[in-house]
């Protein structure tokens, strides 16, 4: 999908403030495999998400005893759009809990749910009293809503698992949390989430747009991250560093307003440089924080973006090397 017909779907998006973007079942199944020793004993709260509908309900409810739930809790926004899937409306939001007996039914019907007294947003007082008796959120929240989305579930101390776009890393609010290691990007990134479903009024921007064979029109970004603070292997695993600085200079060219080097590539990372390195910020996806520090995000020493003879790259992500050996350096330097 092109960079202007995904702004132009993300834009729309924005401006309905619907942001009717569902999650596939194949997506939430190749992400949630990598979480499932989290999950024992515990209560979790799908706070965006009609229980009739939800992807992400469907996946916890079918797998309740498998991950050794404790409860699932589903909530639905009513403004929400459900005519793509033909479920009932209603007149103010609604939750379904299931603790996983037999006599519970995984697709709830109209006389199971429980209906708010208001709309079920996630920042009515309703909603957040069902958030602060659950210990992990999973869910696809509001794009436009995103930054205050995760203020929440930091504000009540919340372990979650969440989808948004790459572009969230750029927000400042969310940036903090990463370089503060309060939060950082899980297992699938970019075309690792292979599409979501969308309605009717939607037109199916770009060549990976679809329609699948249960009839469901998909649309492929292919510019989403899912956010965590439910640690995984991955951010555990070293960056394997093969490129050199030194005797290689010319590919490393050094900012004007910052004492750093620009590498475009995660992948071309020096292993003989000690100082700092700006990177793509698709370098979060692989980062480790045991082995590099974050330091700051964009700006040089004069608050202006990080450039290069006058002009800027995009953003750039600056980071230090933990584990550079300095007697290593030193004789290489020499």
């Amino acid at each position: 999908m092109g960079r202007n017909a995904t702004n132009k779907l993300l834009q729309k998006a924005k401006k309905s403030k619907s942001d009717e973007f569902y999650t596939q079942l194949s997506d939430i199944e190749s992400e949630l495999q990598h979480y499932k020793s989290h999950f024992e004993n515990k209560v979790v709260y799908c706070n965006c998400d009609d229980p009739q509908i939800s992807n992400f309900f469907n996946y916890f409810a079918s797998n309740f005893k498998e991950l050794g739930l404790k409860k699932l809790i589903s909530a639905c926004y009513t403004k929400q759009e459900r005519d793509l899937f033909n479920t009932e409306d209603f007149e103010s939001g609604f939750f379904y809990e299931y603790s996983g007996a037999e006599e519970e039914k995984i697709k709830p019907s109209s006389t199971d749910i429980i209906q708010f007294k208001g709309d079920g947003d996630f920042r009515s007082a309703e909603s957040i009293e069902l958030l602060k008796q659950s210990d992990i959120i999973v869910t696809n929240p509001p794009f436009s809503l995103f930054r205050e989305y995760v203020a929440q579930l930091v504000k009540y101390d919340k372990k979650f698992l969440i989808i948004g776009n790459i572009n969230a890393i750029t927000y400042k609010e969310i940036f903090k949390l990463i370089k503060e290691n309060k939060t950082w990007l899980g297992i699938n990134l970019g075309r690792g989430i292979s599409g979501f479903i969308v309605p009717e009024h939607y037109e199916l921007y770009g060549t990976e747009a679809r329609i699948d064979s249960s009839g469901n029109r998909i649309v492929s970004p292919n510019n989403n991250l899912w956010l965590t603070n439910l640690d995984t292997f991955k951010r555990h695993e070293d960056i394997a560093l093969t490129k050199r600085y030194f005797g290689n200079e010319i590919e490393y060219p050094k900012y004007d307003n910052y004492d750093g080097i620009n590498v475009n590539k995660t992948k071309d990372i020096p292993l003989d440089y000690k100082g700092y390195l700006g990177v793509p910020i698709t370098f979060l996806h692989k980062f480790n924080p045991d082995q590099f520090e974050l330091i700051k995000f964009r700006k040089g020493n004069d608050e202006r973006d990080l450039s290069i003879n006058g002009k800027c790259p995009y953003f750039r992500i600056l980071i230090k090397n933990k584990r550079i050996q300095t007697e290593f350096i030193e004789l290489t330097e020499k």
